[in-house]
């Protein structure tokens, strides 16, 4: 047990004062471990905080709208992991009367819960004995006994997986898998953590062979696609044409702007989109270019251009999730963070200075 002691002994004087950890409802544990799963502590506070003061109960979150949802929601991306929250939410008003689960047998059958959250939430909640396996605890265990089995493989699953529930601590399952966490979260960090103080760096693998910068092992994932979107802005009366993105494809109802996707990055002044855009927006179409970033997703890369478009004709008898809205109302709907961000700096431009 000396493993877990270490583990557990730095945990109660390194840990950091979490508001999550002040509880053993499993609503509001749940409610960190998926926002947790998108971005690191120090982001997802403020998503963690605004949800729960939004949707104090399950009840709350169940009854709000998914536009809602996704709007706090709004810049974690995976927006169906959002959707899936609401779902779960409803659900356990539904089949549990209102109290959300706190043994993993029940919580794996929830939506969007699977064997790493429904552990945690079963652990941090109710003391079950069930080891929590995340980045940080393939970082800490493949460094400390030198795995070098990929951990993003089927093989590495299941023999980190083994390893992990049979160091769990039996005694105090919650506070090792909180330690362990914690640990490779804040010591054994991904890159340059400090083996020079580490309290098991005697007995570490990766530190006693050279392998930290090393382990753990990942199969590379394929190459990410790029796409090439161009936005048209059209603002009149105080007001701005806005879209609702349909299912099948990137950020499901989220609100963009009308917009031409093509093959490769045109600049406003090349023939190719000049003809794509007259014959979409009409002859008399007059558009110029505003800004350009670039938006980096799990799988995909996409080069966005924004244009500010005038003299249009548009056809919304065919596009009927094109609406006019004002700015007070485009800043309640969700939006990608693409668009939130071009938003704040160019509709506020003169308030943020």
């Amino acid at each position: 047990m000396t493993f877990q002691n270490e583990l557990i002994n730095w945990y109660l004087i390194n840990k950091r004062d979490l508001p999550w950890r002040h509880t053993n409802d499993a609503y509001t544990i749940w409610l960190s471990e998926v926002i947790l799963q998108q971005t690191r502590v120090e982001q997802g506070l403020p998503y963690f905080n605004r949800f729960l003061e939004n949707f104090p109960t399950v009840a709350d979150f169940a009854s709000a709208t998914e536009a809602k949802v996704l709007k706090l929601w709004q810049g974690l991306g995976y927006y169906s992991r959002g959707r899936n929250m609401h779902a779960t939410a409803q659900i356990v008003v539904k089949d549990y009367d209102g109290i959300f689960p706190n043994l993993h047998d029940e919580l794996i059958k929830l939506k969007g819960i699977g064997e790493y959250t429904a552990a945690a939430i079963s652990s941090f909640s109710s003391g079950e004995a069930r080891a929590v396996v995340d980045g940080n605890v393939f970082r800490v265990l493949s460094r400390f006994y030198g795995l070098a089995t990929p951990i993003n493989s089927p093989a590495g699953k299941k023999e980190f997986y083994a390893l992990a529930n049979d160091l769990l601590y039996k005694e105090d399952p919650a506070l090792y898998n909180q330690a362990i966490m914690e640990f490779g979260a804040m010591q054994c960090k991904p890159k340059s953590p400090n083996c020079g103080i580490c309290p098991v760096n005697q007995s570490c693998y990766a530190f006693n062979h050279g392998q930290v910068n090393v382990l753990p092992v990942k199969i590379r994932k394929a190459e990410q696609k790029h796409r090439y979107i161009n936005y048209f802005v059209c603002f009149e009366d105080e007001k701005v044409l806005i879209r609702e993105r349909q299912a099948g494809d990137i950020w499901q109802h989220l609100y963009d702007f009308p917009s031409l996707e093509t093959t490769e990055e045109y600049k406003w002044s090349d023939s190719l989109l000049i003809d794509r855009v007259k014959t979409v927006f009409g002859s008399k179409a007059d558009f110029t270019f505003i800004s350009a970033k670039k938006h980096i997703l799990t799988h995909q890369i996409i080069h966005v251009q924004f244009f500010a478009l005038k003299n249009y004709i548009f056809n919304f008898n065919k596009q009927k999730e094109l609406n006019w809205v004002s700015l007070s109302k485009l800043d309640e709907l969700p939006q990608p963070k693409v668009i939130h961000d071009f938003v704040l700096e160019y509709f506020y431009k003169d308030k943020m200075e």
